[in-house]
């Protein structure tokens, strides 16, 4: 017989069978990390690769990489753009200052992280109105300046307990390296190395850092969507009424809640545990309600991520402040049985 979930029982046996439901959900958690959202920006490798044949094009095979082959690359593409900071290994932040430093060109802030996404999702974003304009061209010339000028130095002499940012296998020896990996069979083992130093998808991982949780709102939101079921998802730091931090879901609204629903996945346990200390206080803001004999709601915890797995206190707590009403990705098929959300269904009493 499978281990009953805490959602499964009646408030009052809770505390009786509290540390197996712990347990029962610690097992349901799952880690995640190996899963990310694309977003809206996620990059393909075909589109990667094409973006990468125009800088390669349009350079000799990166016999001449100038302002100028760089500037005709980005025109037929612009995703060769992206491809010129990988061969960096740089940040967009750290390409803006290190242009910065060589140029003297000003930025604002932020500005290469919002290049880096129009390049990356519009593959003729120089020849459109933004690309073009003269502020633009003067900063893309700047970062062009001294990517070239970096990459065909290659990487200088440095003292003992310092590696410098191009001692890679494409850059070391300047354009010379570049050549040599794109001519040649790289060894796996050079790549697999290349690609530990880079923690695997870290790119990737930074932009889409927000969208993470979002996984578990858009599965909550796409149930309850189907089931007809009235709710209000609040925005990211949006300020409600009552309410010190809004919750990610209201239902009906935040009027008047029946429900109200915590979402998290997290693989880091410092932001599990905020996240408790949140539904905490929700569910201080329940009993009060229901000491003053006021309409009460229903909180709901809907988690998952390694965070969460770590103190077993915290799930004993989440478990007792939600009355049980703590699911999973793996159990939140769930959610609308066992919650006052089936209070809401079509045709319900």
């Amino acid at each position: 017989m499978s281990a009953l979930r805490p959602y499964q029982l009646e408030p009052e046996d809770i505390g009786k069978n509290l540390d197996a439901l712990a347990q029962a959900t610690f097992a349901d958690l799952t880690s995640q990390f190996m899963l990310l959202p694309k977003g809206d920006s996620f990059l393909e490798y075909s589109d990667f690769r094409a973006g990468y044949e125009a800088l390669r094009k349009a350079t000799g095979g990166f016999k001449v990489l100038t302002v100028n082959t760089c500037w005709d690359a980005v025109r037929s593409n612009a995703v060769a753009g992206i491809v010129l900071r990988t061969l960096l290994g740089v940040t967009p932040p750290e390409w803006q200052d290190l242009a910065k430093e060589e140029t003297n060109q000003e930025f604002s802030n932020n500005w290469a992280r919002t290049l880096d996404k129009s390049m990356r999702t519009n593959p003729e974003y120089f020849s459109t109105r933004g690309g073009s304009s003269e502020k633009t061209k003067a900063r893309v010339t700047a970062l062009f300046t001294a990517a070239c000028k970096v990459l065909t130095e290659g990487a200088s002499d440095t003292k003992d307990g310092v590696i410098h940012r191009l001692d890679k296998i494409d850059t070391r020896e300047g354009l010379d390296s570049i050549r040599f990996v794109a001519e040649q069979h790289v060894p796996y083992a050079v790549l697999l190395y290349e690609r530990y130093l880079g923690r695997p998808f870290s790119s990737h991982r930074d932009a889409v850092s927000e969208l993470v949780g979002d996984v578990m709102e858009n599965a909550i939101e796409d149930q309850m969507a189907a089931a007809k079921i009235p709710f209000r998802k609040t925005k990211r730091a949006e300020r409600v009424p009552g309410f010190e931090q809004a919750p990610d879901f209201f239902t009906p609204d935040e009027v008047d809640p029946t429900v109200i629903i915590e979402a998290k996945i997290t693989g880091d346990d410092g932001t599990a545990r905020d996240k408790v200390a949140r539904i905490l206080r929700l569910a201080s803001m329940r009993d009060e309600r229901e000491r003053k004999k006021k309409s009460a709601f229903e909180v709901v915890a809907c988690i998952d991520g390694r965070g969460f797995g770590v103190r077993q206190e915290d799930m004993r707590q989440l478990i007792t402040a939600t009355r049980g009403k703590v699911f999973t990705a793996n159990t939140l098929a769930d959610l609308i049985k066992y919650t006052r959300l089936s209070e809401f269904l079509p045709g319900s009493p």
